[in-house]
């Protein structure tokens, strides 16, 4: 299968080498600067091909032959690639978490002899693949909460952050609205608000609104549910920091600005860990019940080529969809949902593996699901030593003080993991890029 991979920064390098690597796929990596391309034509496992991917006409002609596109670009550039590969008659996969963006590929998907399946990434993309599946499994769904973050292994600056994604994203889920379903219906909310505190492995996190996360999981369960909310995870005290900076500065009204001061301020790091929990409720043969799907993937700096956790994460969600749908398991035109891919086939597919093998068997399997094999050896430990694997419950706190919002909704579930041992630490050594 031919495949045009668009963008060949952090994530668009993992994807290309897991395409490549498998055998099955013919990649040719697109990208405007030689720098980002040279890697990959070192390593001499996929065509690189530099073109101005702003520019329609050069990115239609860059797509003629091409099966299927793989966006890896800035979110910005969604719509304008969507077109252009409905145009080259190839079908269409990206990351991107924009809601608008996202209404206009289902739009330009109506008609279409080809599949248009954007959000295949962490969140949204698996997050709300996961969700979904536990929420069918209820007879009456009453609430899903999904958490997600991509937090620093060792923080250590005022924003308790590390730059370890786009900033450009990062920035657009800050800014923009953001979709809920209260009481049966959808509605929208404020980002930053909604501010909740949770325990996980005996580390204190916060989280809060942001945008774009559930994709399309509010279209999907409205009037079937009471409650659907999406909150990006940090450590505490970085909500209230980006508050001053987005509302009291005004930052969010000049948000230029603001992206040039996080590259030139804020370092990435490749030592991350991203964590990723479901809490859905409602009723079951006659019994109020919830279920519960958590992950914690560290960073790999096992290999020759250190791999962060975002890297791992985002990836893997991208090449599995693609990968499913080349088996056959997804639809072959139209408008693609997230939810429509099945957990079980997620997990095992072999671009899946890495959420496979993130944790230990909860402590109550995802309905309709095996338990997750153990992985031979874990991959090491968080920031305190707390344990990668296990689950447990706590309660949370109140809701902070200077949140705007009253009665946030409590969050009461969260990992709590063993000890490791000191021969269990795979890490490795600090390696800050």
């Amino acid at each position: 299968m031919k495949i045009a991979l668009l963008g060949a920064g952090h994530i668009g390098q993992r994807i290309a080498q897991l395409l490549a690597d498998s055998g099955d796929y013919e990649v040719t990596a697109i990208d405007r600067s030689a720098t980002a391309l040279q890697p990959l034509q070192a390593a001499g496992r996929v065509r690189a091909q530099m073109v101005d991917t702003a520019d329609a006409r050069a990115l239609g002609a860059a797509l003629v032959g091409q099966d299927a596109v793989l966006n890896a670009l800035p979110y910005h550039l969604a719509t304008l690639v969507a077109t252009e590969a409905r145009a080259a008659g190839c079908h269409y996969f990206d990351l991107t978490e924009d809601v608008a963006s996202t209404r206009a590929i289902q739009e330009l998907a109506v008609g279409a002899d080809t599949a248009f399946m954007p959000q295949c990434g962490l969140a949204p993309g698996f997050i709300g693949i996961a969700a979904h599946h536990l929420a069918q499994q209820l007879d009456e769904v009453h609430e899903v909460k999904l958490r997600v973050g991509a937090l620093p292994a060792y923080p250590n600056n005022a924003l308790k952050y590390n730059l370890t994604w786009s900033v450009d994203g990062l920035v657009n889920e800050y800014c923009r609205p953001c979709e809920a379903v209260r009481d049966g219906r959808r509605i929208e909310v404020l980002p930053l608000e909604g501010l909740e505190h949770f325990s996980l492995d005996g580390v204190e996190y916060e989280a809060f609104n942001t945008s774009g996360g559930l994709g399309t999981l509010c279209e999907t369960w409205a009037g079937k549910l009471r409650s659907i909310d999406y909150k990006t995870v940090r450590y505490p005290g970085h909500r209230d920091l980006m508050w001053v900076l987005l509302e009291e500065l005004r930052m969010k009204d000049d948000q230029e600005t603001l992206k040039r001061i996080l590259r030139r301020s804020v370092p990435m790091t490749m030592q991350d860990v991203v964590l990723v929990f479901v809490s859905v409720s409602g009723m079951r043969a006659g019994q109020l019940v919830q279920e519960v799907f958590a992950r914690k993937v560290f960073a790999d700096h096992s290999g020759s080529q250190p791999l962060s956790a975002i890297q791992i994460t985002t990836a893997a969600g991208i090449c599995a969809a693609l990968d499913l749908f080349r088996e056959g398991k997804l639809p072959r035109k139209g408008f693609i949902r997230q939810e429509q891919v099945a957990l079980p086939d997620f997990l095992a597919n072999r671009f899946g593996a890495p959420y496979q093998q993130a944790s230990a068997p909860l402590a109550s399997p995802a309905p309709g699901t095996a338990p997750p094999a153990m992985p031979a050896a874990v991959t090491g430990r968080g920031p305190q030593g707390q344990c990668l694997q296990g689950l447990g419950r706590a309660s949370a706190r109140p809701p902070h003080p200077r949140d705007r919002r009253t009665a946030p909704h409590a969050d009461g579930d969260c990992i709590a993991g063993q000890p490791l041992p000191a021969s269990a630490d795979r890490l490795g050594g600090p390696q800050l890029v």
